[in-house]
């Protein structure tokens, strides 16, 4: 099989095409990124001398080069976006570009060359939840320019789906953590700053909600929907771990020998969703997946990635990891 993969020097993207080449090192991969904000070539330079992977420095908004590429391929998974609701807030233009009129651009190729696509998305296209868990069914409600993005490209997708026939599928997943996360992400900066013992900034209370995936988890799960996934569906994603910010901050520092004393309240950013949570029944029913990962297990590896490989994120900026200033931004 032959897959292209869009944004896999990203956190999620490159864990895919890592765990892809393990389980089927007889498939070929293409992927496209254009080094953006959150994209690391050092995540998949284990690849760098493999026959089954090619590299192409490259944006999706770039038609000619998108036409080539799926031309080429069997499957097209689009990873790529800009995913950070910070960055967000204080410039929406690039997540338009990355989110909607790249994902305009990947479809149209997708159409052309009658390609099967998969989209990947996110739980905030649904927004905050004071209760329950949303299904597949449930409203697009985005609070953020990136969510509202996310949101966009979903509508795109099934309109194609809808209007031209296309063999599409979208997923949606819940907070992942795990090796070659950003360090501007929550957990990743904070087992940095832990490592530096400086002080760790928490939005707000810390009290905001999240459910947890260990990111190979996620990998598996688009593999089980790229093999068995309908044409036309979408499939939540989640492993029922809700905790909050605070929670996950503390356990992180007890699991490091740290003092809680680290920790820095910090003025809450705007339109921060309280919580966030998936209905995972379809997945789980149809396509017999579960999460492997426990948090406490999938916390301590990821941890422990960090630790042992300081050199991945030695040179970070210092306002990477500070408190997000929204004045100066």
């Amino acid at each position: 099989m032959r897959l292209l993969v869009t944004g896999g020097l990203g956190f999620i993207g490159s864990n895919f095409i890592l765990h892809v080449n393990e389980k089927h090192p007889d498939f070929r991969i293409t992927n496209i990124d254009a080094e953006l904000p959150g994209s690391n070539k050092k995540n998949l330079s284990s690849l760098q001398d493999s026959n089954h992977y090619k590299y192409v420095k490259g944006n999706i908004t770039n038609k000619k080069l998108v036409d080539k590429l799926v031309s080429g391929s069997d499957v097209v998974i689009n990873f790529a976006a800009e995913s950070h609701v910070d960055r967000s807030i204080a410039d929406p233009r690039p997540f338009v570009d990355s989110n909607i009129v790249g994902v305009y651009t990947v479809l149209e190729a997708v159409r052309k060359y009658k390609k099967k696509f998969i989209q990947i998305s996110t739980d905030e296209v649904f927004g905050s939840l004071k209760k329950g868990s949303a299904s597949e069914k449930y409203l697009l409600n985005p609070s953020s320019p990136y969510a509202a993005s996310k949101a966009s490209a979903e509508l795109l997708v099934q309109s194609y789906i809808i209007t031209y026939g296309c063999n599409a599928i979208t997923t949606r997943c819940t907070n992942n953590y795990g090796p070659r996360q950003s360090p501007e992400k929550l957990i990743p900066k904070t087992i940095i700053l832990a490592q530096k013992n400086k002080q760790i900034p928490i939005y707000g209370t810390g009290k905001n909600i999240r459910d947890w995936i260990y990111v190979l988890d996620h990998c598996d799960a688009i593999l089980k929907i790229l093999f068995h996934g309908k044409s036309g569906a979408s499939y939540n994603i989640s492993a029922a771990n809700e905790i909050d910010n605070l929670t996950i901050v503390r356990k992180i520092l007890k699991i490091m020998g740290k003092p809680l004393d680290l920790i820095h309240f910090t003025k809450d950013r705007p339109g921060h969703d309280f919580r966030y949570s998936l209905n995972s029944r379809k997945i789980r029913g149809e396509l017999c997946w579960k999460p492997k990962y426990n948090f406490e297990k999938g916390l301590e590896r990821t941890i422990n990635w960090y630790i042992e490989n300081k050199k991945w994120w030695a040179d970070t900026p210092s306002s990477i990891l500070s408190a997000y200033n929204w004045k100066t931004r």
